[in-house]
């Protein structure tokens, strides 16, 4: 898929947004030294140019991985994520395009694999969001391709994945709180978590006789481009994050490490599960 074809998919709110652009800068860092829990592996990382996505890749590096990252268009942020992941000692492939296009997300596991030759670990991080206060606004363009992006990507991923992942193989999904409380201003993006928390634990069972576990983090609110770049109302982001119990958002650095537990195996037990870095709001899930 070529620039152009990638900057065709741009939404006309922005998405997804530039890190670089932001201020404050979210925290990314690994909070600690690293204990080689992911020495060696290949982690393929969608959405990995900046956010929750950039400290996933972050944290995986400084554990020992090597880091496919995945984004849509934003070269800026993909070039300092790799940069961030080579200062850990470990190798990085950029690849840009759309998880929404089947195409592209067979191509993109073909240049890992000629990279690489191996995948251990796929985090199905890429999402988008569009608010609207009124269903009726919702139009039938946006709502499929919140739907493409969101759920079908992780599909597509999954499926051209498939034939590269083993015995002990690890997937970790990014659902989202708002698929347990709901979001009165996110209906397409909050039924699109609700779809992925359902496709983790089916998956979970459709995989774990072949020993890959599949799991899922459902994040409360994080300080990523994600909300200021046009996927949240200015009301909404003016006081953002401070309705958890915490009173404030959480930092990318944050939830990093649930996608490390569920990738290494810290969680060798758990399959189907979800964790929850949300600021301390009680769900049922």
């Amino acid at each position: 898929m070529s620039d152009t074809d990638t900057i065709e998919m741009i939404h006309e709110d922005a998405l997804p947004g530039h890190e670089s652009a932001l201020d404050p800068k979210p925290d990314w860092e690994p909070r600690y030294p690293g204990s080689g829990r992911l020495q060696d592996k290949v982690a393929v990382i969608t959405g990995a140019d900046s956010g929750i996505g950039r400290a996933v890749a972050a944290l995986y590096a400084r554990e020992g991985a090597h880091v496919a990252i995945l984004y849509l268009c934003e070269h800026d942020d993909a070039a300092m994520t790799a940069d961030i992941v080579r200062s850990e000692g470990r190798e990085a492939l950029t690849i840009a395009g759309d998880v929404g296009d089947k195409a592209f997300c067979a191509k993109a596991i073909a240049q890992v694999i000629e990279k690489f030759g191996r995948i251990d670990v796929l985090v199905n991080n890429a999402g988008e969001q569009h608010p609207d206060k009124d269903i009726t606004d919702i139009t039938e363009e946006q709502l499929k391709r919140t739907f493409q992006t969101n759920i079908f990507g992780m599909f597509f991923m999954v499926q051209a994945a498939m034939p590269h992942l083993k015995q002990g193989a690890a997937i970790v999904n990014c659902t989202s709180v708002t698929m347990y409380q709901g979001s009165k201003e996110l209906l397409d993006y909050s039924s699109t978590k609700g779809a992925i928390t359902a496709f983790t634990r089916s998956l979970s069972e459709n995989l774990v006789e072949r020993d890959i576990r599949v799991n899922a983090v459902a994040p409360g609110p994080i300080w990523t481009p994600l909300n200021p770049m046009g996927g949240a109302s200015p009301e909404k982001l003016e006081n953002f994050g401070e309705n958890t119990p915490m009173g404030r958002p959480g930092q990318p650095n944050e939830v990093a490490p649930a996608f490390l537990f569920l990738a290494c195996e810290d969680s060798s037990y758990m399959s189907g599960q979800v964790l929850h870095p949300n600021g301390g709001t009680i769900v049922n899930g």
